[in-house]
């Protein structure tokens, strides 16, 4: 029989362990199965901007994949956060990631035959709503995996092997692109399934669930609770309008085979795309191990305006960079500056949130990122066919800068917030009128 989840021997006083939440069986075996997941997601996302822009040849295609993941994230992710409220957590992410498994099997299949490009957009709608229907469920599970006196290390972990999935998954994608486009759905889908397996094995104890019905009521609640926690909005917004205006992520494919001059160590294009791909999540791990073995965060408000100002400056060198070089750099630095905003949003939002709420504040944190990302990647691609990819991605720098000039005026809660440590619990929200 396994040895039941205890805790650790507390170590001696004022030391700080940051490998103290890897003592956790269950919390270990989520994360690594969701790493897999991760590098499957990022392998995929790579293989489908590449493919459409090959086979159309317009920044435009690149845009309107955003534009199809994020009409999804629109739609579904408030309800998937009432599921994940008033179902079993474990089974609602199931659901999600077996829906996650077909369509990428099914996007290797059109894929293998060049079949209908609408029809692969299509594919892609129902693969990003399935990935809704898991989010919350996923993100309100990880405080039932640990105490909340190692949650804010849960984070930073969880964010530090994220974005090492985010620098795995385009290197791996880039390799199996230069051989088989279709190899990387059909990865993809191996790794949902590894963690599906591991999502049912989970044991976990009982927690406090809301009642069913009264759903519109119930997401309201969700709602009214951000919108009345202004440290939560100011966290969540800033970061949501920064990735709205910086998506320079989602013209990649045009940077790697139209501008960046020159080929290093005889890359191809795919190759390119890869490593440029990779560079976001690369200055996201070591920003990620940096804060890991750090005691828990001081002045972390400022820490996230400065850091999102950063973000911008980055954005805008990497917008006018031609060598391969300094746009890796640029794109480099993007992710060690977000990394930064990313464990303040996530620590802010679950552990200000009570448990039976959890699901429905996780998919308005959802929505409010995960739509930025790809409503900024339709953003970018529609100024980029109007004007060029360099005004797309150099403007939208500049707008991050004037967002956080903004934000610092408007929540002077998060300009002063201090420490993530133990935040206050707040009550539950009134219910939405």
């Amino acid at each position: 029989m396994p040895a039941p989840d205890t805790p650790p021997a507390p170590a001696a006083a004022g030391r700080h362990d940051p490998y103290a939440v890897f003592h956790r069986p269950l919390f270990r075996r989520f994360l690594l199965s969701a790493l897999l997941v991760n590098i499957g997601t990022a392998a995929q996302s790579l293989a489908i901007g590449w493919e459409m822009y090959q086979r159309t040849d317009r920044a435009l295609a690149l845009g309107l994949i955003g534009l199809t993941q994020a009409v999804p994230m629109l739609l579904f992710t408030l309800p998937a956060g009432y599921l994940a409220d008033v179902f079993d957590r474990r089974r609602v992410m199931i659901a999600g990631l077996v829906g996650t498994t077909l369509t990428s099997i099914a996007l290797a299949i059109f894929s293998h035959q060049r079949g209908s490009i609408p029809i692969m957009y299509a594919l892609l709608f129902f693969d990003a709503a399935f990935h809704r229907l898991a989010g919350p469920a996923g993100a309100a599970l990880l405080p039932q995996l640990v105490p909340a006196s190692l949650f804010e290390a849960a984070v930073k972990w969880r964010t530090t092997l994220f974005h090492l999935a985010a620098a795995v998954g385009p290197a791996v994608g880039g390799a199996i692109l230069s051989q088989s486009i279709t190899a990387a759905y059909l990865f993809s889908a191996a790794t949902t399934t590894i963690h599906i397996v591991v999502v049912s094995s989970l044991r976990l104890p009982e927690s406090t669930r809301s009642r069913r019905g009264q759903m519109l009521r119930q997401l309201g609640e969700g709602l009214a609770f951000v919108w009345h926690q202004k440290l939560v909005l100011g966290a969540v917004s800033l970061d949501m309008v920064a990735v709205l205006l910086g998506g320079a992520v989602y013209l990649l494919p045009v940077y790697a085979r139209d501008i960046i001059q020159g080929s290093p160590f005889g890359m191809g294009p795919e190759q390119i795309l890869g490593s440029l791909r990779a560079a976001p999540a690369a200055g996201s791990i070591v920003m990620a191990l940096i804060l890991a073995h750090r005691p828990p965060m001081r002045g972390a408000g400022r820490a996230m305006l400065w850091a999102v100002a950063g973000f911008g400056v980055a954005t805008v060198v990497f917008g006018f960079s031609r060598h391969f070089w300094l746009a890796w750099a640029m794109l480099f630095l993007t992710g060690f500056f977000d990394n930064i905003s990313v464990v303040v949003r996530h620590t802010l939002v679950q552990l200000r949130t009570p448990n039976e709420m959890r699901g429905r504040v996780s998919a308005v944190n959802s929505i409010f990122i995960g739509s930025s990302n790809e409503l900024g990647g339709f953003e970018s691609g529609l100024v980029a066919q109007a004007f060029g990819p360099v005004a797309s991605v150099v403007s939208g720098g500049i707008g991050t800068l004037m967002v956080v000039a903004a934000w610092a005026r408007l929540f002077p809660a998060l300009r002063r917030f201090d420490t993530l440590s133990e935040p206050d619990p707040a009550p539950p929200a009134s219910p939405a009128p």
